[in-house]
């Protein structure tokens, strides 16, 4: 192979990596906004507005069986629709741990730890839970998820009536769409 044609494939190669780069910068520009955009999009946008919904009263039962797949969370609501508590499978999980000082777990222990007709939401819930408010932005639901490590927050009214619930999910999926 002559100079000359070395010297050419080599001034090709540095034209390719300098568009790459330069796409690379664009696609990274265009990503910075897109995120500062996500940051003043309101949090009623994006939360999911279809919700499990119980009262204090209702069983542990019902919680159990009424969470599906893609629920991880159900609000705890009165019967006027405002905030009570609210539960995640990490408070439902929580209820059935043992205590840790207890090495051998007693029939009697055990039975403590499953669910009986007598065991109640309002007994496992959380009774003053982080929340949003439905006209903040994201920005403010990311600051707080992340200085509280909360995924799910309730989102609320100025009279604590539940909009919805925000979870991390639903900013990814925003983060997906803007940035596609």
């Amino acid at each position: 192979m002559s100079d000359k044609s070395k010297s050419a494939k080599a001034k090709k190669i540095k034209i390719i990596h300098s568009k790459r780069r330069m796409l690379q910068l664009k696609r990274k520009e265009e990503m910075s906004h897109n995120i500062r955009y996500i940051s003043k999009v309101p949090v009623r946008i994006v939360m999911d507005r279809e919700f499990l919904t119980l009262h204090p009263e209702d069983s542990i039962s019902k919680l159990v069986q009424n969470l599906r797949d893609e629920e991880s969370s159900a609000v705890v609501v009165d019967e006027e629709g405002r905030l009570m508590g609210f539960i995640t499978m990490k408070d439902l999980l929580h209820f059935f741990e043992p205590p840790r000082r207890y090495s051998i777990v007693g029939i009697g222990l055990l039975k403590k730890y499953s669910i009986s007709h007598a065991s109640r939401v309002g007994d496992i819930m959380v009774r003053k839970p982080i929340t949003i408010h439905v006209e903040d932005d994201l920005g403010r639901a990311i600051k707080i998820m992340i200085e509280t490590g909360k995924h799910h927050l309730p989102v609320i009214d100025e009279n604590g009536h539940v909009h919805g619930v925000l979870e991390v999910k639903d900013i990814i999926r925003l983060i997906r769409i803007v940035s596609a």
